[in-house]
């Protein structure tokens, strides 16, 4: 379903409120009373059969009697009717649905049953439904408050939207005494149909808002949620308050990865790598919000404090420092300059302590300086009323400054009665004010680190080699005899075959069912030794006693064989013991690791990385990650663990070949990639051993139902669109999808266009493309966009010698915008036509039905191949052409559909006749995204 039909719901131009009321507090009664009464232009219709009019306007008795198909049916009857309801409402060709009504799925398996029956006739009408069990919505730009809530709040530019109706109501309550105004307000309910993705695209469009803030209790849709975040957090912060941190729900799970991976920091980690702010209670979620919605966002960690009083001065500082902010150094100009204005004795340094004296104009010059010096990113400003200060004049100056400058400023008046006049000025002239410094400081840090993670998660990664099996076979014929075995977990063999068939580095083991056969293999093998216990029911061998370390010599392996397998029978009597694996020891000079991963009901696949060992889920060391990874991803994994200061080398232990590690953990991510059976896989421990890493202990856990269960929330790197084309001169080009690690070439092939090229393709000229742009072209979601570069290998290097880009309209998502340019020196070669020939067959095989672009009208090339390859052309702004393809009627390429894992080549085409590359009359070269 296309979010444009989201329109329906919060911009109705008519609506139908069935079960509006006369009877007072009712639901009924009080949305009908707040739509009518709140100054919304549009129509609202009350359905009753029971009247003749409710609340003095004319009452029908069934959405069939409404005189025109309204936009939005707003539902307030009982639950045992809302189907019947909604059938009757799609019959009628309404295509929003907004169900107030509770007694669904939260009431047992009779609700749940009403929820089947709502989600048929959702898909047999094409409906869009919000709730149930949800409080409403308000749209105050629209003053529609279709809610039960009393007051319409404030216009501003944050979008809220929250799980819970109680939360709804207590921000609503805190806005208002804040004065913080809102972009519209959503309370979700149960989420049968629209959730956080749908809105997060919706208002990540919308032109009143600028932040958007989320109070989630779970996620139904992970997947939507993650592409929804990640392709709007660049642009307008999220912020995200979840609740149920400490869940009870932590079940017994059979590797240490699965008893790690709760579900707490699962959530923190899908925050962390969509780029959303994450804040732990409704106060910092108000905090937060006052920033967003007042003043600019913090570029900078440091901080300049500005206070009348040195105690809470110090207090603010030591909060600075202890949430990862800095104090802001000031500079010689600032000092000498403050030394002009303020007493002898103030504190020639920050925080600036302008003395219990201090009046209004003597804060507003030491302000203003301070805001004049670039070691300052933003300011705090502390005032404590006593004799001389006044904190209304105080804030009215505070006002007049802020609209003079870039940076944020907060400001905490210390007190009650005697400042609550000053604050009220404050926010009523988007100036965030706290009762305490600590909550400024933070909410400031918050959104500071927000700006910080972003950079560190689009930081350019460096290329590291993704390893893939060279023997696919043997990976199937292991997962065959698990499965002819119904069997899920592999044994240590089977899965540290599985382990270096990818290139991670294991010790082999050797399997032996006697004591003599343990001594053969250990005097192969040389000593010392490593005995472990074979038995498919025993997951965690240490537990009982299933693992001895160090022997040296053939008297120590009998006895040990003998003890291990009486022991575990003892412990374990069902378990079947098929003997012992006998390995080579590894040298542990220090420390372990863990590397694992466990399929989440929510999340799908995770990456969990920490120290190993038998100490792993006592020090609960560990980072969570999702897969796909590149350099910068398993970097920040990495540093989310103490291990990764021993990591770096400490006192006598060694630094870890870091590189060595980031590709084994990509590598790790590729094979949960390529195989969605695995359900749950332990590599504990890991031990670094000079530059190789050698996994000492492996266990993989298949999934007996992979269909069943989510695999991955993040579309890896789409290989399938992979493809090799020979140019008119004969030069070989790979046409292949675009990734973070091009970044260079990116800015190399840029760096060489003409002004004009740059024109054709940005529509205006551009000198330069910093990193934060680079990265919106490299870096991308491959669920909402393919970028498609021609590679070339010139004198032994890479080079991109063009790039073509389908990006999925994020409202309808069945359309799509194309862009694409080619470097002046390779145009007239056919490559732009090669481009546009593979961006539709792409559409095509992404199930879109359309492509848009625009182009410049003196683009001559580019709408010569446009009108060839039969493009509709309409007018669009002025000096542009709007052009359009429709996919679904271009039978010549309808068949030629991409298939997983197969380049087609144009030969092949040309043999199938499914081509519709036609000889250009001059090759295209530019057109904007």
């Amino acid at each position: 379903m296309m979010t444009a039909s989201l329109d329906k719901i919060f911009k109705p131009k008519s609506i139908a409120v069935v079960g509006a009321s006369e009877t007072v507090g009712s639901a009924g009664y009080r949305i009908f009373r707040n739509l009518i009464g709140s100054g919304y232009d549009g129509v609202v219709y009350p359905v009753n059969p029971k009247r003749e009019s409710v609340q003095g306007v004319q009452a029908y008795a069934s959405i069939n009697e409404v005189p025109k198909v309204v936009d939005l049916a707003i539902i307030c009857t009982p639950a045992g009717v809302v189907c019947d309801v909604v059938e009757q409402c799609g019959i009628r060709g309404v295509k929003g649905i907004l169900i107030i009504s509770a007694g669904f799925k939260e009431i047992g398996p009779e609700g749940v049953a009403r929820e089947h029956k709502l989600l048929e006739l959702k898909k047999k009408y094409g409906l869009r439904i919000v709730g149930p069990n949800c409080v409403g919505f308000i749209m105050p730009y629209l003053n529609l408050n279709a809610t039960f809530a009393g007051s319409m709040p404030e216009r501003g530019s944050i979008a809220l939207v929250s799980q819970s109706g109680a939360v709804c109501g207590a921000i609503l309550d805190w806005a208002a005494a804040a004065k913080v105004g809102f972009s519209s307000f959503v309370s979700v309910g149960s989420m049968l149909d629209v959730d956080f993705g749908d809105l997060i695209d919706y208002f990540g469009m919308d032109m009143h808002t600028r932040s958007i803030v989320l109070y989630i209790e779970s996620i139904t849709d992970a997947r939507k949620f993650m592409s929804a975040t990640k392709g709007f957090a660049r642009a307008k912060p999220i912020i995200v308050i979840k609740s149920g941190r400490y869940k009870e729900g932590a079940k017994a799970a059979s590797s240490h990865t699965g008893a790690l991976a709760g579900e707490d920091v699962i959530y923190d980690a899908a925050f962390r790598r969509s780029g959303v702010v994450r804040v732990m209670d409704i106060m910092d979620l108000f905090n937060c919000a006052s920033i967003l919605a007042k003043q600019p966002r913090p570029m900078g960690p440091n901080i300049a404090i500005v206070t009348n009083a040195g105690g809470p001065g110090v207090l603010a500082t030591d909060s600075i420092v202890e949430k990862g902010g800095k104090l802001a150094p000031l500079s010689e100009e600032t000092i000498k300059e403050l030394n002009k204005v303020l007493p002898s004795h103030w504190s020639h340094a920050n925080p600036v302590d302008i003395i219990g004296d201090g009046d209004d104009v003597r804060y507003q010059q030491a302000i203003e300086i301070c805001l004049k010096d670039q070691n300052i990113d933003g300011l705090l400003v502390l005032c404590v009323p006593q004799v001389m200060a006044d904190p209304q004049k105080l804030a009215d100056k505070l006002v007049d400054i802020a609209r003079k400058t870039t940076k944020p400023i907060l400001t905490s008046f210390i007190g009650e009665a005697s400042v609550y006049q000053a604050r009220e000025l404050l926010n009523r002239n988007n100036i965030p004010t706290y009762a305490s410094p600590d909550e400024a400081v933070e909410s400031y840090m918050y959104l500071y680190h927000y700006e910080r993670h972003l950079e560190q998660l689009y930081e350019t990664p460096d290329e590291l080699m993704i390893r893939t099996p060279a023997h696919q076979e043997i990976v199937e014929k292991i997962l065959s005899a698990a499965q002819a075995e119904q069997r899920t977990l592999l044994n240590e063999s089977e899965a540290k075959t599985f382990l270096e068939l990818y290139g991670i580095t294991t010790t082999t083991p050797v399997i032996a069912k006697t004591a003599d056969e343990a001594v053969k293999a250990a005097e192969k093998l040389g000593y010392p030794v490593v005995m472990k216990i074979l038995s498919p029911q025993i997951s965690h061998k240490s537990d009982v006693g299933g693992v001895v370390l160090d022997l040296r010599c053939g008297g120590d392996v009998k006895t040990t064989f003998t003890e291990m397998t009486k022991r575990a029978k003892e412990k374990v009597p069902q378990a079947t013991i098929i003997g012992v694996t006998i390995q080579k020891q590894v040298k542990n000079h220090g420390y372990e690791l863990i590397l694992g991963s466990k399929k989440d009901p929510v999340f799908g696949s995770v990456i969990l990385f920490g120290l190993g060992g038998i100490y792993t889920e006592l020090f609960k060391d560990r980072a969570i990650g999702f897969p796909p990874l590149n350099q910068t991803l398993a970097q920040r994994i990495i540093e989310k663990t103490k291990a990764y200061q021993l990591l770096k080398g400490f006192r006598s232990i060694l630094p870890v070949d870091m590189k060595k590690l980031e590709e084994t953990m990509i590598t790790f991510s590729q094979m949960l990639i390529d195989h969605p059976e695995i359900k749950e896989v332990d590599i504990n421990p890991l031990i670094p051993q000079g530059n190789e890493l050698i996994a000492v202990d492996a266990r993989i856990i298949l999934d007996p139902e992979p269909q069943k269960h989510p695999h991955l929330i993040i579309t890896p790197y789409p290989t399938k669109y992979m493809k090799q084309i020979t140019l008119k001169d004969n030069t070989s080009i790979l046409l292949r999808p675009i990734k973070p690690e091009d970044e260079n070439m990116w800015l190399e092939m840029f760096q060489s266009f003409s002004e004009e090229t740059v024109r054709f393709r940005f529509f205006r000229i551009i000198k330069d493309t910093p990193h934060e742009v680079r990265t919106r072209y490299c870096n991308i979601d491959y669920d909402r966009e393919i970028g498609i570069v021609a590679e070339v290998q010139d004198h032994g290097k890479k080079r991109i010698l063009g790039v073509a880009r389908l990006i999925v309209d994020p409202v309808r998502k069945d359309e799509c915008e194309f862009a694409l340019v080619v470097t002046d020196e390779w145009q007239r070669q056919g490559l732009g036509s090669e481009f546009l020939d593979y961006l539709i067959e792409i559409g095509q095989d992404k199930n879109l039905s359309k492509i848009n672009g625009v182009v410049l009208k003196d683009n001559y090339p580019m709408i010569a191949l446009c009108k060839e390859k039969g493009f509709q052309f309409s007018d669009g702004d002025p000096g542009e052409y709007k052009v359009e393809y429709d996919l679904l009627y271009d039978e010549g390429l309808k068949e030629g559909t991409l298939e997983s894992g197969k380049n087609i080549t144009e030969t092949d085409e040309k043999k199938k006749g499914k081509s519709s590359k036609k000889k250009p009359k001059k090759p295209v070269e530019t057109l904007r995204l």
